[in-house]
């Protein structure tokens, strides 16, 4: 029964991804598969936004300085300006690029945002080599690290909840995809003790999503039981309390 359930969420998840393909593509290769890493990709275009506008402005001063020094530059000059200008665009349109992290860095990330924020970008990267179930498993994970990634913000980094989660989304989610490059693309599609690899690939990538799906609610548990202590202690503080009296009305004066 274990493998039939498994080999039904395999083909569903298959089923999900020649959807997504007829539709025209749900996601572009390379696209952010979820906030943290878009906040790092648009870091990086501020940076390089910022690069560009320095460097135009730092050739416009020389050419403007050398000009008043030789009194005037010429249309020689000027070409090499916009030459100058344009070569500074280019360049730092496309660099410095989103540098993927190492995954021995995963592990040692400390912080909980910054560690959701660099598992989505190190995922992205690995994403052109997976088969299209595990991609659609990959998409799903990037919304969930998002939501968890804020859950963990707001508790103790002692709870047992964020350690379980740190080893899940540190080591445990990207040593299966590392497995599963070490193999060589024409092994893939071959069945071994069972089962293919990629088949391999999309089952863990599902039970790590369900992992994912386990913990946010185990941490949401926390969150509501404090709504609810809360809710009770309101209820208890001022439904009881006396209505406020009303300010007597002062009768204005008769008049004769």
């Amino acid at each position: 029964m274990d493998s039939t359930r498994e080999s039904d969420r395999i083909l569903a998840g298959a089923r999900s991804a020649l959807t997504v393909n007829q539709a025209g593509g749900r996601h572009r290769r390379g696209a952010p598969i979820g906030e943290g890493s878009a906040r790092l990709r648009h870091r990086n275009l501020l940076q390089r936004v910022k690069l560009v506008v320095g460097a135009v402005v730092a050739i416009l001063v020389i050419a403007m300085g050398a000009g008043l020094v030789l009194n005037g530059i010429g249309f020689g000059g000027i070409m090499l300006t916009a030459l100058a200008v344009l070569l500074a665009v280019v360049v730092f349109a496309n660099f410095p690029r989103v540098k993927p992290p190492r995954r021995a860095d995963l592990a040692r990330t400390a912080d909980a945002r910054q560690l959701v924020a660099r598992t989505e970008l190190w995922l992205e990267h690995q994403r052109p080599a997976l088969p299209a179930p595990a991609v659609t498993l990959v998409d799903r994970i990037g919304v969930q690290l998002d939501a968890l990634g804020l859950q963990l913000e707001a508790i103790d980094p002692a709870h047992p909840a964020a350690a379980e989660t740190r080893k899940l989304v540190g080591e445990h989610l990207p040593d299966t995809v590392e497995a599963y490059r070490k193999i060589p693309a024409a092994l893939r599609r071959q069945d071994h003790a069972g089962a293919t690899a990629d088949a391999r690939l999309t089952e863990s990538l599902g039970r790590i999503s369900d992992e994912l799906d386990r913990v946010t609610r185990q941490l949401a548990d926390g969150a509501l039981d404090d709504l609810a202590i809360r809710t009770r202690y309101l209820e208890y503080r001022y439904s009881d309390a006396p209505p406020v009296a009303e300010a007597p009305q002062i009768a204005a004066p008769e008049k004769n």
